[in-house]
């Protein structure tokens, strides 16, 4: 009894219901007054995204800048995050983790489709041929500069976990070295409603924009009309899935980690070598990688200032503002999984998994779209231009494979395994947010990671029935990310100032003990 009443005075029952209410809250009022409130949303929109839209562009490189500098640096690329003696993960069950429970919700939906959606774009046609630059960009606004904020948060992360062994597993601990004890109070507190508020936006938006490319697939596999019933069947079974493994705790996420990699590489396979267009996928995919590397550093800092066109407003910025937002539960993931391996091994490794799943994805089904756009005369860009579904697009693409209805069965199959597992790593994260105290060897208990697990099904589903809500949903996420952005760099300076306090004879010693276990294995 003791216990129980020690664990509920634990739980932060403001950073956990706040958020939600402010959501629901919203949710109201833009189905109450939709266009009032598209009209507010779209100007702050317009302010953050477009007047002060460089903002974000300079976050992700010198995000990457930071990581890169880190792990080159001895001074903090060898500190060992954790005092175990190997890795908590082997290579490969680490970065098929990384991947699968970052950015692997959100690829199979963008990889098949996001080539045909630049390909109209004004910019593309200046920079030259569709051929060259819609397959480029694909890369790009998926490539170092998205992956750059998650890699140097889960390394401050994991030095404030398994470095520093702090209990509080939030934001608002990792900018305790800047702002000290403010952030036992008001602030902290600020800190932390931010934080969950842009993540449970993030994952509602992110399942509302899938699953009904899942709802269609089915439909069109088994005959049956696509209903908001389906989607509503759908979105339960995710959770059913996700909640079922998040119970096992990481070693649950782990196992579907696993299944997931397997999934993604049979439908990798399916489209590379059963499509006819092999040579072809191949080809444009190391053209497109030589052409990112060419043109980086522009591409990086292209801003339209003539406002000309308007895509690095309606792409660039909004993918940094986008990823921004997912930084609140991703990084502390990778940053838990990382435990034992250096900072260095964690910069690099994660940069290299992540780009390895993202790339193949990106190459193998883009490129086999655009094949069909170019070679085969399917007008995927025509017919999304004159307001053609994107569902329907990718649909189209699926019908030129052999045995389309088996394709679209792997990829429901794929889809709903990626997307479990991502959950699983939000829900764990969401957890841990919930306690005021919590170790890193701890896990939140089971009611608490099921609680957030209906939770984050919850939302979306209740935007199905409120569409206009969605984009208005969608700004309120970019609009989120301006703040994310500020945490980012205070979290970031934290990490500097703590490496610096070697002055303090118990850091001194962990780290200099740290040092020395690295260098005699090296």
């Amino acid at each position: 009894m003791r216990y129980m009443e020690q664990t509920k005075r634990q739980i932060d029952w403001a950073t956990m219901l706040v958020p939600f209410a402010v959501v629901i809250a919203l949710m109201i009022v833009f189905m109450v007054v939709p266009d009032q409130s598209k009209a507010v949303v779209d100007t702050l929109r317009s302010f953050f995204g477009d007047t002060i839209g460089i903002y974000y562009p300079v976050l992700a490189i010198g995000s990457v800048l930071c990581a890169l500098y880190i792990a080159i640096n001895p001074k903090y690329g060898k500190i060992k995050l954790g005092d175990i003696d190997n890795p908590a993960y082997g290579n490969f069950k680490w970065g098929t983790m990384i991947f699968t429970s970052t950015m692997a919700a959100d690829i199979m939906f963008y990889s098949l489709i996001e080539w045909a959606l630049y390909g109209g774009e004004a910019h593309v046609s200046e920079l030259g041929s569709v051929q060259m630059w819609a397959p480029t960009y694909t890369l790009f606004h998926w490539g170092p500069l998205a992956w750059g904020f998650y890699v140097i948060l889960a390394v401050c992360f994991g030095f404030m976990m398994h470095v520093r062994k702090r209990q509080r597993q939030r934001f608002s601990e990792a900018c305790r070295p800047v702002l000290g004890s403010k952030v036992d109070g008001m602030w902290g507190k600020v800190i932390d409603v931010i934080a969950i508020f842009a993540v449970v936006c993030a994952t509602a938006t992110t399942f509302s924009l899938a699953t009904p490319l899942l709802t269609k697939a089915m439909g069109t596999v088994f005959g049956f009309d696509v209903s908001t019933g389906l989607t509503i069947c759908v979105l339960l079974l995710i959770c059913l899935i996700y909640t079922i493994t998040v119970l096992f705790g990481v070693s649950g996420i782990s196992k579907l980690a696993g299944i997931c990699s397997y999934l993604f590489f049979g439908i990798l396979f399916y489209f590379l070598f059963l499509g006819g267009e092999t040579r072809y996928i191949i080809e444009t995919g190391f053209q497109s990688l030589g052409n990112l590397i060419q043109n980086f550093v522009g591409m990086s800092t292209y801003m339209d200032p003539l406002r000309e066109n308007g895509f690095a407003q309606n792409w660039t910025v909004y993918y940094w503002a986008y990823w921004l937002v997912w930084c609140v539960a991703t990084p502390f993931f990778i940053a838990l999984i990382s435990r034992g391996r250096t900072i260095r091994n964690t910069v690099f490794g994660s940069f290299g998994w992540g780009l390895a799943g993202t790339y193949m994805s990106f190459i193998i089904l883009g490129n086999y779209g655009l094949a069909q756009q170019l070679k085969h005369g399917h007008d995927l860009i025509g017919f999304i231009g004159n307001g053609g579904e994107m569902y329907d697009a990718i649909l189209m693409i699926f019908d030129t494979l052999p045995l389309p209805a088996l394709a679209l069965m792997l990829l429901v199959v794929t889809m709903i395994a990626f997307y479990s597992t991502t959950l699983d790593g939000i829900t764990y994260v969401a957890s841990s947010y919930s306690y005021k105290q919590i170790s890193v060897e701890e896990e939140p208990s089971r009611k608490i990671r099921g609680f957030w697990a209906l939770l984050l099904i919850f939302l979306p589903i209740g935007l199905l029935f409120a569409e206009n809500s969605l984009y208005s949903l969608q700004g309120v996420t970019i609009i989120a990310a301006f703040p994310i952005g500020i945490l980012l760099v205070l979290i970031i300076w934290s990490f500097f100032r703590d490496c610096k306090e070697m002055r303090c004879p118990e850091v001194r010693k962990t780290v200099a003990g740290q040092l020395h276990k690295s260098s005699t294995k090296a």
